[in-house]
């Protein structure tokens, strides 16, 4: 539940546009949200959570402070939003990344631009186009414009100043016709950015619109019989042509239109966008999600719109196919954004348009399943377990139970109460996520108590944000401690699927459920099962053997006079055991304790 201080802070939000940073008790930020109207978005957050997702609920519970920065529109919103998720790496927040870092065809910011590939994109006043997923494209669109416009490529530092002062000469490609000589002053800057305007514009996708255009100034020079200016544009209509012919037509139509389409599986997806010009397709791009599992499809296509759009903001079409449709507050958010209030936002559902969007999301599935390769083969991905799949099945559960947590109290007739918590991910220990509790809320012998003191702990408070949530919970025991876990669990507001295994006849029992029920005894389920509460048990039995152990010995010392607990515990730690200590003369102990303590330690044990 919100803190006192997050609920005052409610009432005096702004009613702006802006960002808002939710933070734990630590003081760290844990989601990162935008908002047209700040008060209204946040306090939704700390209303009635029954229609929040599992992972809302677990960060409302974890929010402690909250912060917000007032923008002055909602793209401003959008982009400092995507600035802060790149730096803080908030736990709540859907990731987005590429695989890897795509080239882009950049004009420089120069009086006589030239055409580079690069992979990195500045806020230098050049002109970026791409990325391109395919170097072959890329290639072949570097070399039609080098055979087709005759611009430098040289790095001479061309200003006015330094023409008209003579100090460069061409070289050997102004003589082979590619290029103009603009280094001697042989082609004015206007005529050279005229043919920069072509090139954006095949960089555009507008062939149709260029080779028209390029067609009647070839007829214009035919007519005032310039007939070298008019053959030179007609090797460039000639190569356009031959470029927009191997460009793949998706569309019976001329409207530029970019599609968009998210595959997802678990706690990843990818997203593809198609860009379609003048009905040809001139390439795809894909991005990669985590932490997607409880976000709606929309959520996801809209974070893609917002990223792609604010890395390409030079390519804008009219109109965007998706699969999911957006609600209007989305569609006017992207149009914002994109500086374009005529955008169309269609979801079609028959035809060749609607093919095209499935074309689009079995490219999505293919790059996705392909990461998913990457992945396991880096070892960031486990194949699943037939037996997790099994158990999938068996529990009638969402999705499969990669990581597991299993519960088991022990104790001797009510005294030094222990409880474990195991952890299996993709059906193996993970040791270094086990847990031990020291019981201390209760005294006597008390299961249930013992069972809800454990699951508060494991579930809330510090331990909580140290570990992530499991798929399924396990309890070592049967109808009452599995409704106990499961009562405690709904307080916190978790909806984690949590079961019961019984050790005399192997039941499983489920929350609030009268009847248990069995698995094949080769059920490959049940062996998971198994193991999980065997491992438990040992873990539990271990600690709480441990506790005895140090109880018993710490007794026996301190009913020394002038040895107290501290002093016993420095003992047994030194000498690592009782019997070490029995046997250690007075000048041994000595290094431990006074020579008063050491005289009383050997006179007690020489009197036994």
């Amino acid at each position: 539940m919100a803190t006192d201080a997050v609920l005052k802070k409610l009432d005096s939000l702004p009613t702006a546009p802006g960002v808002y940073q939710f933070k734990n008790s630590n003081g760290t930020v844990i989601y990162v949200g935008k908002a047209k109207n700040i008060r209204s978005r946040v306090r939704s957050y700390f209303r009635s959570n029954h229609q929040h997702s599992g992972k809302t609920k677990v960060l409302v519970n974890h929010i402690r402070d909250l912060e917000v920065i007032i923008t002055s529109s909602e793209v401003e919103a959008l982009i400092l939003e995507n600035n802060l998720i790149k730096d803080l790496k908030p736990r709540y927040n859907i990731n987005l990344k590429d695989d890897k870092t795509y080239p882009y065809v950049v004009i420089t910011n120069e009086p006589f631009p030239r055409i580079l590939i690069t992979r990195q994109v500045r806020r230098d006043g050049a002109t970026y186009f791409g990325p391109y997923t395919e170097a072959r494209q890329l290639r072949s669109v570097i070399d039609l414009i080098s055979t087709i416009f005759p611009l430098r490529d040289c790095k001479l530092k061309l200003t006015q100043e330094n023409i008209e002062a003579r100090k460069f000469t061409v070289c050997l490609n102004y003589h082979i016709h590619k290029c103009k000589g603009p280094c001697e002053g042989l082609i004015r800057e206007e005529e050279y950015q005229h043919m920069i305007g072509e090139i954006t514009q095949l960089l555009k996708g507008r062939t149709s619109q260029l080779i028209r255009s390029l067609t009647e100034q070839m007829h214009e020079h035919a007519q005032l019989l310039r007939f070298e200016e008019a053959a030179e544009l007609k090797l460039q209509i000639d190569g356009l042509k031959k470029y927009a012919d191997r460009q793949k037509v998706v569309s019976a139509d001329t409207i530029d239109r970019d599609v968009f389409a998210v595959a997802r599986e678990d706690d990843d997806a990818c997203g593809v966008v198609f860009k379609i010009r003048e009905g040809k397709l001139l390439g795809s791009q894909r991005m990669y999600f985590s932490n997607v599992r409880d976000e709606d499809d929309t959520i996801l296509i809209t974070r893609f719109l917002e990223k792609y759009y604010l890395e390409t903001p030079d390519s804008i079409p009219s109109e965007i196919f998706l699969q999911h449709e957006l609600d209007t507050d989305e569609q006017d958010a992207i149009r914002t954004l994109t500086r374009t209030p005529r955008l169309r936002f269609t979801r079609p559902r028959i035809g060749e348009k609607a093919k095209l969007v499935s074309m689009c999301a079995e490219n999505a599935r293919h790059h996705l399943a392909e990461y998913l390769i990457q992945k396991l083969k880096r070892g960031e991905l486990s194949r699943k377990s037939p037996a997790l799949e099994a158990l999938q099945q068996t529990l009638h559960l969402d999705r499969t139970p990669e990581r597991i947590e299993c519960f088991d109290n022990s104790h001797f007739q009510g005294s030094d109460y222990t409880s474990s918590m195991v952890c299996f991910v993709n059906a193996r220990p993970r040791k270094s996520d086990y847990r031990k509790f020291k019981l201390r809320s209760f005294e006597g012998s008390d299961d249930y108590a013992a069972m809800r003191e454990a699951v508060t702990r494991r579930y809330q408070g510090s331990l909580s944000e140290q570990l992530p949530l499991p798929d399924l919970i396990v309890i070592d025991g049967g109808k009452g401690q599995v409704n106990t876990a499961w009562q405690t669990l709904q307080e916190l507001g978790l909806e984690i699927p949590v079961i019961g295994l019984a050790k005399r006849l192997e039941e499983i029992f489920l929350p609030n459920t009268r009847d248990p029920y069995n698995l094949p005894r080769t059920s490959p389920a049940l062996k998971l099962l198994q193991n999980l509460r065997d491992e438990a048990h040992r873990f539990a039995i271990t600690y709480h053997r441990t506790l005895r152990t140090k109880r018993t010995i710490r007794t026996e010392l301190t009913s020394i006079t002038g040895i107290g607990e501290k002093t016993a515990m420095k003992l047994l730690d030194h000498f690592g055991s009782i019997e070490q200590i029995t046997r250690a003369t007075e000048e041994d102990l000595c290094q431990v304790t006074t020579k008063n303590n050491a005289r009383a330690i050997r006179r007690y044990f020489d009197s036994r």
